[in-house]
Order: structure tokens, then sequence, then C-alpha cells
């Protein structure tokens, strides 16, 4: 094997360390009812509201039925609507030489931003009662706020992970491993 070759595989080698992720994070809404639990809400509410409508049918008011199937319709719309606001997320990926922030609404709308770690710190707004309220990446002027699906305690976990992550990218690439 020639001796360029060599070199050449040992920059190859290099460049990819430099490139992997020293994190990668995806941060998605929380939702804590799943599909399958919506259908049991949706048919329990269903059969609720036949049950709740038949009495007034045979006594003759059977306009009542129609409101009780509006109620349904309405929560059934409000669950889509949730389902479909589930779809957004964030993904946080660093490594030694970027710093990645990828923001997907629930509409599809994707805005991404590219950071140097050297030059990106994390900016804090913490309260003594309620913990981490805000958490923002910045960097050399522009600030994006991050992870505003999480909650306060696992906003400061999250932060402090890419804290971590940050200080080792700031480090330079570990070629020992």
């Amino acid at each position: 094997m020639s001796l360029d070759k060599r070199i050449s595989e040992a920059e190859d080698g290099v460049a990819a360390m430099a490139e992997r992720p020293v994190f990668d994070a995806t941060i998605t809404p929380h939702r804590s009812l799943s599909q399958n639990g919506f259908r049991l809400v949706m048919t329990l509410v269903c059969l609720a509201s036949v049950v709740s409508s038949i009495p007034f049918m045979v006594l003759g008011a059977w306009p009542v039925a129609g409101f009780f199937g509006l109620d349904v319709l309405a929560l059934f719309i409000a669950f889509r609507v949730n389902f479909q606001t589930a779809r957004a997320f964030e993904r946080v990926i660093v490594t030694p030489i970027a710093v990645l922030l990828r923001k997907v609404a629930h509409t599809g709308e994707e805005a991404n931003w590219r950071f140097n770690p050297a030059w990106t710190k994390l900016q804090r707004e913490e309260d003594e009662d309620y913990g981490l309220l805000k958490l923002s990446l910045v960097s050399r002027g522009s600030r994006v706020p991050v992870a505003d699906a999480l909650s306060p305690a696992e906003r400061a976990g999250f932060a402090d992970a890419l804290a971590a992550a940050l200080a080792q990218a700031r480090r330079g690439v570990n070629y020992q491993r």
C-alpha cells in the first residue's frame, strides 16, 4: 500500500470522527393518549351518548340526540387536532465541527440552524419556584429557543446533557477511541 493511499485513508478516518455526533436528541411534544386509547375513549363516549339520548328519543325530544352527537363530533375534532400538533419535533445534533438544530412544525414547515460549537453557549432563564423556564442556543448575536416542549425538570436535564456535549465538542475529537 502506498504512502499516499494510507495518508488519504487516515484523513478520511479523521474526517469521519470529526463528523461523528457527540450528542443527538429528538424532542417531541408529550402525548399521554395513544391511538388505541383514543379509540377506547371515543367508543365509550359514543356509547354513553347513545344510552343517554335513548330516554329523550322515547319521550319525543329527539333533537336532544342531535346535540349529544354534536358533543361527540366536537370531542373527535379536538382529539384529531391534538394528534396533528403532536407531529412537531426538534432535533439537536452536536458534532465537534457543528451544532445543528432542526425544528419541524406540525404543519411540516421546517427551520434549520447551524452553529459553531466554539461560539455557541446555552442561555437559561430560571425561576426559583418553577425551575428552568426557557433554554436557548446563543451564537454570534442570534438566539434560538430549544426544548420548549419539555417540562422544566426535563428541560433542566436536557440542558445539562447539551452543555456537557458542547464542552466535549469544544475540546475536540478524541482520536483514541
